[in-house]
């Protein structure tokens, strides 16, 4: 099966064919940084790092453009309730981002742009847009720019929309500056308080979608692959965006991709509606890697209700998958990630990124797996780990890579605790052979009263950290 996604402008599933043979050049809304994440920020880099490394795998150099916006009312709102500067407020969440991103096993993006070390390619579009008629300076001197929506034929085509129907842009102080009050701040005249810049036609700040246009072009080209975000930014970002960019000349995205809300109690999960969870808050129920399982299980288009009941029956299932890797490594030593991925995945991967399918062979693979290591079929096992770390590599959920695995000074410190519990293990096992139940059992609740969780098999005993 040949490569495909839903592309949102064109509202069907298409055969993608990159620009450039053998490359493939992604463009991804980053955050909005006046506040840390909360998990519905976060499946979006989930989300598209499954499309990276996919992609990736599958033998493309992917570039990836992840934006940073870092000047914005609402980052300036929170600087002025504050009583800090607007720098200190994006500078403290874009580290939040970049901590959640990390922890949760995100490939850092090829280059992250901030918006603010982009003005002068930001005025440069304006003046192109001015220049062929599609925006306009306020007559009011006030420095704002707009974008002329009525100048543009095919603005709505990406949400589907007609201009007609359309609620006025609200992103300017004074509506009365604008030709229609549909028409869209390119530019913002500057305010007493507030940073500003200076342009041809007054100092200010950038709108929101100025900013994006002016980095994905300086970075991926005039035209590019994959535009990919959250479904909220398809109108107006979006669609101001492509028009914007478009109306200037440049053939900009070539497919839109947008991955679905994560809800709470089935609203949108957001600040204002004082639902957001946010990532450190998580980790402490669940271990990051299985708190990405839980983000990308779903098909990345699906709308995905957080409960913690969710949340823990996906933790549970990642840990059948790592304990059948745990102990075919018990059995047969290490096993290294196969080459391949078996067709089944790959074909549910290549159909827009169908990751529930896709898990259902990684759990296949461990049901034999087990089976395969009650039969004592030790070549199988081998042969379907290496499967399964393959898969699992893809999807960024490989317990054994080094993203999970720990680092050495841990790895270190695992190796003391195992011959520390190998100790009480044997002395467990002497109380059982002399028939001392009630000494063994001791041995037993007192490790697991320690987090240590002790499992009896027809290989001998075995242990792991208690988890949860």
């Amino acid at each position: 099966m040949s490569l495909r996604f839903y592309d949102t402008r064109a509202r069907t599933v298409r055969e993608f064919t990159p620009l450039h043979e053998g490359r493939v050049s992604l463009y991804l809304c980053g955050a909005t940084v006046q506040a840390p994440p909360h998990i519905g920020h976060i499946r979006s880099g989930v989300n598209f790092d499954i499309l990276r490394r996919w992609l990736t795998h599958k033998g493309y150099r992917v570039t990836l453009c992840r934006n940073v916006t870092d000047i914005d009312d609402k980052i300036i709102n929170v600087a002025r309730s504050e009583g800090v500067a607007w720098w200190e407020v994006s500078e403290r969440n874009q580290r939040a981002f970049t901590w959640a991103y990390d922890t949760l096993g995100c490939l850092p993006p090829t280059v992250e742009p901030r918006a603010t070390g982009h003005v002068p390619e930001m005025v440069e579009l304006m003046a192109r847009l001015i220049d062929r008629g599609h925006a306009y300076a306020a007559a009011d001197g006030s420095g704002d720019v707009y974008f002329d929506v009525r100048s543009f034929p095919d603005y709505g085509a990406l949400s589907n929309q007609r201009v007609d129907q359309m609620r006025g842009a609200a992103d300017s102080a004074d509506e009365r500056a604008k030709r229609d009050p549909r028409d869209f701040a390119l530019w913002k005249g500057a305010r007493p308080g507030e940073p500003s810049w200076p342009t041809p036609w007054g100092a200010g700040r950038p709108g929101w979608h100025l900013e994006c246009s002016a980095m994905a072009t300086k970075y991926l080209g005039p035209a590019f692959d994959i535009h990919g975000g959250g479904l909220d930014l398809v109108f107006p970002h979006h669609e101001n965006e492509v028009a914007q960019s478009n109306a200037a000349g440049d053939g900009f995205a070539r497919y839109w991709l947008h991955n679905g809300l994560l809800t709470m109690g089935g609203e949108k999960m957001s600040k204002s509606l004082g639902n957001s969870l946010l990532i450190p808050e998580i980790v402490r129920k669940v271990r990051p890697v299985e708190l990405r399982y839980y983000l990308g299980q779903a098909h990345y288009r699906s709308v995905i209700d957080y409960s913690d009941e969710a949340l823990l029956e996906a933790a549970a299932a990642y840990q059948r998958i790592e304990g059948f890797l745990v102990r075919a490594g018990e059995v047969v030593g290490e096993v290294a990630p196969a080459a391949e991925v078996p067709a089944e995945f790959a074909a549910a991967l290549d159909d827009d990124l169908g990751v529930s399918p896709a898990l259902a062979v990684v759990h296949g693979h461990v049901r034999e797996g087990n089976s395969a290591l009650t039969e004592g079929r030790k070549e199988r096992v081998a042969d379907l780990a290496g499967q399964l770390r393959a898969m699992l590599g893809v999807l960024g959920l490989d317990p054994l890579s080094g993203q999970w695995g720990g680092t050495e000074d841990t790895a270190g410190l695992r190796d003391v605790v195992d011959a520390l519990v190998s100790v009480a293990l044997e002395q467990r096992q002497a109380a059982r052979a002399r028939k001392d139940y009630a000494a063994a059992d001791l041995i037993r609740d007192r490790l697991g009263a320690a987090g240590i969780v002790v499992e009896d098999t027809p290989h001998g005993p075995r242990w792991e950290l208690r988890r949860g």
